[in-house]
């Protein structure tokens, strides 16, 4: 029997081998990040964190052992019926389109680790920008921490793969249509999937012609998790801080 399926990220994030493909993330370097960035961005004691696209929540958790007062949202509902588990008084899950406003506002709204740009209409990438804008404070912060698509192109692996409890991921990846795209098939309870993940391959500029169509304001941009500067050329992230 043959999966596919259509709406990549509807689908993909919300089954068990996602997780399992990814799961060997790196989890200190991302909490290097945290401490980095709310450091950084010098946020109150004790101050709100929108966690966008927080997956199964494992940095709004240690957003939240800082001691902010987290907030993790997702489209995914078994992601967020996951991330329950650790909710306390100041750390809430909620499933939500991050296309929309959430009704609130943080000192700081965090959209992390590519967690952007794979919408099937553009418009939808706009709105994510105006429901962040939306969803600040008057002296909040906006995060996005998305690919540098220009290094990623250059370095693109056409072909992997990987096995990860027990299952044989295959891998390919290549760029069409302004999209980087990585189709992935496996095996897995004698069924085969295909899953497709799909992300536009936004640049600096574009990001830029987003946040002047939503009246926003970048105030930096950086390379990498240590927030060294962006080079178009070498740096792998692209790490943009606005309000």
């Amino acid at each position: 029997m043959n999966k596919d399926t259509t709406k990549w990220f509807t689908s993909w994030f919300d089954t068990p081998f996602y997780h399992i493909l990814y799961k060997d993330r790196d989890d200190s370097e991302a909490q290097h990040f945290m401490d980095t960035l709310t450091e950084y961005l010098n946020l109150p004691e004790n101050g709100s964190i929108l966690d966008l696209a927080c997956g199964r929540g494992r940095h709004a958790v240690y957003l939240n052992s800082l001691g902010y007062h987290v907030t993790g949202a997702d489209l995914s509902e078994n992601s967020i019926a996951f991330a329950k588990q650790f909710e306390n008084e100041n750390l809430h899950f909620a499933v939500h389109d991050m296309c929309k406003p959430f009704n609130k506002q943080f000192d700081a709204v965090f959209n992390l680790f590519t967690s952007f740009g794979y919408f099937d209409k553009d418009e939808d990438n706009l709105n994510t920008i105006k429901a962040i804008k939306a969803n600040l404070n008057t002296s909040g912060f906006a995060v996005i921490d998305f690919m540098n698509s220009e290094f990623i192109i250059d370095h693109l692996v056409p072909e992997e793969t990987k096995t990860v409890e027990g299952i044989e991921f295959h891998l390919k990846r290549y760029v069409e249509n302004d999209y980087i795209i990585k189709d992935i098939s496996f095996s897995a309870d004698g069924e085969h999937f295909n899953f497709q993940e799909c992300v536009k391959a936004f640049t600096l500029a574009d990001f830029e012609a987003l946040f002047e169509a939503a009246g926003v304001f970048l105030l930096d941009v950086f390379g990498d998790y240590k927030l060294r500067k962006f080079n178009p050329k070498t740096s792998e992230r692209l790490v943009m801080i606005f309000k």
